[in-house]
């Protein structure tokens, strides 16, 4: 199926959220034999509050699981501010924009990171991107259904605040991940974040990783009081889902413009999304039934009903 043409009939069909219809099928594909599609695991990093290390860590957390033999594809969903491509000294010709004006396909988008790491930049300083409306983030998000071969794992790394932009992204996801850390703004906004997704989303777990800690029990300590007032104030489970410690090799990293589990796979860093790329591959089926919301590859069949859009 030509994406162009698809993107075009996204934008017709999703006049009004929710509630909107699915994109019209390209006819000349309805007597072609279709192979069941691969499952994908859409997780969004996020965190609300900025500065907190969530693209470090979805940098990260993607190479670890590309490290370990998963297909996995990184999409940088901070439009306008985007930054994946500089964390891994990429130089993108292309970005978003030119996937809704329907100039390149996601395909043609792609960038190759290494050990098979696909990255989908976002653009940085173009305010036409910073200035999407829902009708287009949707057109992104379904953008997804039309790969013939989806992968493995796809990581959303999302803007920082509470905005349509961010949420949308997240509440698409099987799973959101929130990153925290040891400064009350980040456990404030955090909590904010997690407000917003379950009561206007229904979106009921999370999982938590505390970053740049000086040792364990920090970490729990941040995990602890997120989970005591989403506890006493909210409908939602979380679950610790594991540290990265402060290491001078990942700030090395980041100035190098790689991933510290690729420079420094020893380093106590890498062995924390090294960790937490095991947990990852832990994770039961998710269960998207129900959902109220669009969602990634949400359009492509699925076995029992699991995987409708809305």
């Amino acid at each position: 199926m030509n994406q162009a043409w698809g993107l075009k009939n996204m934008f017709s069909a999703l006049t009004s959220l929710p509630g909107a219809e699915a994109p019209v099928v390209n006819p000349a594909s309805d007597d072609m034999p279709v192979a069941p599609p691969r499952r994908c695991r859409a997780i969004t990093i996020a965190g609300g509050k900025g500065g907190v290390g969530k693209s470090t860590v979805a940098v990260n957390l993607g190479m670890a699981l590309s490290m370990a033999g998963h297909d996995t594809m990184l999409l940088d969903a901070d439009m306008g501010l985007a930054n994946l491509d500089v964390l891994l000294g990429l130089s993108p010709a292309r970005h978003i924009g030119h996937l809704l004006d329907g100039t390149c396909s996601l395909k043609e988008l792609m960038l190759p990171a290494p050990h098979g790491l696909k990255v989908i930049p976002a653009g940085s300083g173009a305010r036409r991107l910073a200035q999407l409306d829902t009708r287009e983030h949707a057109a992104v998000i379904r953008a997804f259904d039309e790969l013939p071969d989806p992968p493995e794992y796809l990581l959303v790394d999302t803007a920082a605040g509470v905005s349509d932009n961010v949420v949308m992204f997240a509440a698409a996801a099987d799973d959101v991940v929130l990153v925290v850390c040891d400064e009350p703004a980040s456990l404030t906004d955090a909590y904010a974040l997690t407000k917003v997704l379950s009561r206007d989303f229904r979106v009921r777990r999370f999982h938590v990783v505390a970053n740049m800690v000086r040792h364990a029990g920090e970490a729990r300590q941040l995990y602890e009081k997120l989970a005591r007032v989403c506890d006493r104030f909210l409908d939602v489970a979380l679950d610790f889902m594991g540290t990265v410690p402060y290491d001078e090799h990942l700030r090395q990293a980041i100035r190098r413009q790689s991933a510290v589990v690729d420079l420094w796979p020893a380093s106590r860093a890498s062995r924390g999304f090294k960790q937490m790329a095991g947990v990852v591959d832990t994770w039961g089926e998710p269960q998207r039934s129900g959902r109220d919301r669009i969602a990634f590859f949400g359009g492509r069949a699925a076995p029992d009903g699991v995987g409708k859009g809305w």
